[in-house]
């Protein structure tokens, strides 16, 4: 069933200032027709279009107009237009000029009116999982007692949700939001989003405004303008309009001089007009050429409408009720107009009485009140004395409260009282900012704990009262952020030793998240040093060690490693601090590329029966999501593959489900991207990397994460075989030197430039890159091959004009792989190796490279290697081993997505005159029963030889086999049980297996 609801007549003498627009009876508007039938054509099309099955149907139409230029005329008979359409739901909004401060306030009227008339399936289904954030936001449900803030793109992602859900429900859907330009900075920023994607759904959007939108919602008003289909700028009416509306409403015998001047003082403003007329009948003046002088002077008093001008016309008990409307704003309950005025029921009903007789109030159609034109509200509330303005605000905190309501719609009043030095008020204001952050209103909390902090709070609680602030601005202000929780940590009296190093935390957080790392890592050491033994302590020196990590200019790299590895001895036990301290060893391990068994071993104590411990979780603001995301790179860098992933994939979700849709999402899909490129799943990497750095951009320009993720992203379309678009895109980023200051972290950003240059050929400049981030690594004592292979690439750089020094380079790279010990490291390393050599040589390097990915998860490396090889064979001569390889690493190279390696091999292949075979699964769920034979007895630490023999079969088939279970289980030998889900029974049986020889092994 269509739902409509009508605003106030606007814009008075457009209809006699009539009450509320009668759906049935349209009203006569002067000029309009064109922007009318605008309206009309859009309707139209919204419904054939829906009819019709379209998908892109939306609009979004926008009128715009001075104060008093018809805006609101228009929208009543749009809305009276949809509301005759059978089947059409209309939503209406309002933004008010004293409720801007008021979070959500337009989007609660749009969207609670239809909701609420949604069962608990209904609702359920439109919802999904954003019931608990969204809810919240719109005044569905209260906010949660356990949630301590929402993050604000989470809030609008879900809004997004509940559209797409609701609109195909209720289609077609038009909703139209008058006076945009107050609208509250949610309602608006989400709005602005929305209209992007309105075409996509079937929904009309008409909004109208002025062009008196804040300074900070001039981005968001011109994000409206791009996407409006049409923009009409409403003009002022003619002389002969305006002399129709004269005669309406002082009578036919209106002479055309008087006419005339009515069109001149009033610059065919129609609210001018309309508010120039009644004072012209209120004074019984004569509509003739001779009484003209005076339009001016009455024009001006309609127009000023002073405290003089209300109170002759009100009377003050009246006026008193005006007041206490006006600074209630919009939606006006009549009973708390007439306690914030001191009224009884009787005297309110007069009041109200004598406002609908003077065309100042009318009703809406949920029985409440509202001002004819906001004109009339903005005149009435700044004709208050300002001491009775700032009491009566006080006054609706207070009777808002005592009736039930919120301190979020309490909050906006108590912002406009004076300071007192009120400590109750204080502590109003420090819950209202609660309130706000767990509905996803960050700014608003800020209004509210600096209005407090103006009150002045006592000197006891000042610290705390900016350690909230900080804390409210971390998502949206980090500049607020850092300079309110730098103060609080310098009060006297401050901060409780257990918020003090929360503060501290806090602020390293936010200083390390705008790139400036070193500065949070001296925040975590100073404060450290300073914080009595214990877990606070603990936190904080484990977090200066992973600034410091985070540096991209790191003095003392190899002291800081020795520093946390003899903190590291001293813990014995199993509190977080503790695994938290295990989880910055094995990821500095993993670094310095020493031991990966150890790595490993250090990732697995990190964590709780395998799993995050809950004051380590994702969401959890004690540690921040970097911690948990270094255990998980740790497992990326090992060979751990699956176990990252699994990690990754709880973080996405948790984020979701928590409603954190900004750089948290963002970083768990970069993460997710690493590990599903280091797999060799380089089309699913990609398309999470790609949805990382679209949020990454709608956050803002430059932020460590874009810079990541561009680097990652880079690389993929590298491994793709799509080198032009991966320098491209580095170029639209400016990925390239100087660096951001955290570029030395995820990953290693020059090393990752080195290979763009290697890439196009530019050996000469990327033997310069490698060169220095070699000589800054190695001082660092970082020596990964993995996570930084530039000494591999600087081997291949150098090899055309110095091959002797390219050779021991290439050696080099090698043995640090080996002192690292994993499989994907050594292997990569010797297929690099391998490309410095030709024939026999060449074959025997890419064979032991083969047999080693063989027994990683990293599928496009071994692709790599397997290509290599058939193609150092083919040039050895030997074609039938030659096309095997061939055949199997084009196979896999199709799998994983890279195309480029797919036509190399493709063209090696015709070179012997064969055709590519058929692809296979890459998943554990695609393992044969005889590659299940053999994983069984590898788990168990059988070597291959003792495999084949048990199995009877040749040691190069239990080679190839074992291969694909390492590709498709996503780890190497060390968590090969784990990743196949096998139990303790299973990896006890003797004896082989069930399956034989599958067809084409």
């Amino acid at each position: 069933m269509a739902e409509q609801q009508n605003g106030p007549a606007d814009e008075g003498g457009w209809g006699g200032g009539v009450p509320p627009v009668d759906a049935e009876r349209p009203q006569p508007l002067h000029e309009r027709e064109a922007e009318l039938r605008s309206a009309e054509e859009a309707l139209d099309r919204l419904c054939r279009r829906f009819a019709a099955g379209g998908t892109e149907i939306g609009e979004l139409l926008v009128y715009t107009a001075p104060g008093g230029g018809g805006k609101t005329s228009v929208l009543d008979q749009v809305r009276r237009l949809a509301g005759l359409r059978p089947g059409c739901t209309v939503l209406s909004g309002r933004g008010g000029q004293r409720q801007t401060t008021e979070p959500f306030h337009v989007l609660r009227q749009l969207l609670l009116p239809v909701l609420g008339t949604l069962d608990k399936e209904d609702l359920a289904e439109v919802f999904g999982a954003w019931y608990g954030i969204v809810g919240p936001a719109i005044g569905l449900v209260p906010p949660s007692d356990e949630v301590e803030r929402l993050d604000p793109q989470g809030v609008q992602d879900g809004l997004d949700y509940l559209l797409s859900q609701l609109a195909p429900r209720r289609a077609p859907l038009v909703m139209v939001v008058d006076d945009l330009h107050w609208a509250d900075q949610e309602s608006l920023g989400w709005l602005a989003s929305f209209a992007a994607r309105t075409r996509h759904l079937p929904v009309l959007l008409v909004f109208a405004y002025r062009d008196e939108y804040a300074d900070e919602a001039r981005v968001l008003q011109q994000q409206i303008e791009a996407q409006a289909t049409r923009r009409h700028e409403l003009r002022p009416l003619n002389p002969a309009s305006v002399a129709k509306l004269v005669r309406a409403a002082l009578g036919e015998d209106a002479e055309d001089a008087f006419c005339r001047q009515v069109w001149a003082v009033t610059a065919g403003n129609p609210y001018d007009t309309t508010a120039l007329l009644r004072e012209v009948h209120d004074q019984c003046l004569d509509p003739v050429e001779a009484n003209s002088p005076q339009l001016r002077d009455l024009a001006a008093a309609a127009k000023g409408m002073t405290l003089q001008h209300w109170l002759a016309k009100l009377g003050p008990s009246t006026l008193r009720f005006a007041w206490a409307a006006a600074l209630l704003g919009t939606d006006i309950k009549q009973s708390f107009a007439a306690s914030i005025s001191a009224q009884g029921t009787a005297e309110a009903d007069e009041s109200v009485r004598q406002l609908r007789k003077h065309r100042i109030l009318t009703s809406t159609p949920s029985g409440r009140l509202e001002f004819v034109h906001p004109l009339i509200a903005t005149s009435i509330y700044q004709s208050m004395p300002a001491g009775t303005r700032t009491g009566m605000h006080g006054m609706a905190a207070t009777i808002i409260e005592n009736n039930g309501g919120s301190l979020l719609e309490a909050s906006r009043h108590l912002l406009e009282t004076h300071p007192e030095g009120d400590d109750r008020m204080v502590r109003k204001l420090r819950a209202a900012a609660a309130e706000h952050l767990a509905i996803g209103a960050p700014e608003a909390a800020q209004r509210c704990l600096a209005r407090a902090l103006s009150e002045p709070p006592d000197d006891d609680d000042r610290a705390e009262v900016l350690y909230e602030a900080g804390c409210a601005a971390l998502l949206t202000d980090p500049g607020a952020t850092v300079n309110q929780l730098k103060l609080a940590l310098s009060l006297d009296p401050g901060l409780s030793p257990e918020l003090r190093v929360d503060a501290a935390f806090r602020l390293s957080e936010a200083l390390a998240h705008s790139g400036e790392v070193v500065e949070a890592a001296e925040v975590c050491r100073r404060e450290a040093e300073i914080t009595e033994p214990g877990p606070g302590k603990l936190r904080l020196q484990a977090l200066h060690f992973m600034w410091v990590a985070w540096q991209r200019d790191e003095e003392d790299g190899q002291g800081r490693s020795r520093k946390l590895n003899e903190l590291a001895s001293t813990l014995t036990g199993d509190t977080v601090p503790e695994r938290v301290v295990r989880a910055m060893c094995a990821w500095d391990l993993t670094l310095r590329g020493e031991s990966v068994t150890k790595a490993i071993e250090l990732a697995d104590r990190a964590l709780e029966n395998g799993r995050l411990p809950k004051e380590m979780g994702w969401t959890n603001t004690i540690w921040g999501f970097e911690l948990p995301g270094l255990i998980g790179l740790t497992y990326a860098y090992t060979d751990q593959l699956a176990r990252a992933e699994k990690l990754f994939s709880d973080a996405v979700l948790g984020f979701e489900m928590s409603g954190w849709s900004g750089a948290h999402k963002g970083f768990g899909y970069f993460l997710m991207g690493i590990t599903r490129f280091r797999r060799g799943f380089l089309v699913e990497a990609e398309d999470y990397l790609r949805q990382g750095l679209r949020i990454s951009e709608r956050i803002a320009p430059d932020i460590p994460l874009q810079w990541d993720v561009v680097g990652v992203l880079a690389d993929t379309l590298l491994a793709r075989g799509r080198s032009d678009e991966a320098w491209q895109l580095a170029q639209k980023y400016h990925f390239a030197p100087p660096y951001h200051p955290t570029a030395m972290v995820l990953p290693d950003a020059p090393t990752l430039y080195g290979k763009l240059l290697l890439a196009r050929g530019e050996h000469a400049a990327a033997v310069k890159v490698f060169e220095e981030v070699g000589e800054q690594l190695t001082r660092r004592g970082w020596h990964n091959t993995v996570w930084a292979p530039w000494v591999g690439h600087l081997a291949l750089a150098l090899y055309p004009t110095e091959p002797d020094r390219a050779r021991v380079l290439a050696a080099r790279a090698v043995a640090l792989a080996e002192d690292f010990g994993s499989a994907s490291a050594i292997g990569t390393a010797l297929r690099m190796q391998a490309g410095l050599w030709e024939g026999h040589r060449a074959v025997e390097l890419l064979e032991q490279a083969v047999r080693w990915l063989s027994q990683s998860p990293a599928s496009y490396e071994l692709a790599c290697a397997l290509v290599d090889l058939g193609a150092a064979l083919r040039k050895a001569g030997q074609l039938t081993d030659a096309a095997e390889y061939l055949y199997q690493g084009m196979e896999l190279a199709q799998t994983c997505g890279a195309d480029g390696l797919v036509d190399r091999a493709r063209a090696e292949l015709a070179s012997s005159v064969l055709r590519p075979n058929r692809l296979r699964t890459l998943s554990k769920e695609g393992l044969s029963a005889p590659e299940w034979d053999v994983a069984r007895l590898a788990v168990r630490g059988i070597p291959p030889q003792r495999i084949a023999e048990q199995l009877d079969l040749p040691l190069s088939l239990v080679q190839r086999r074992l291969a694909a279970v390492h590709r498709k289980a996503g780890s190497g030998p060390e968590g090969l049980a784990e990743a196949l889900g096998l139990s303790d029974a299973e990896l006890s049986e003797d004896g082989p297996g069930r399956g034989g020889d599958q067809p084409g092994e």
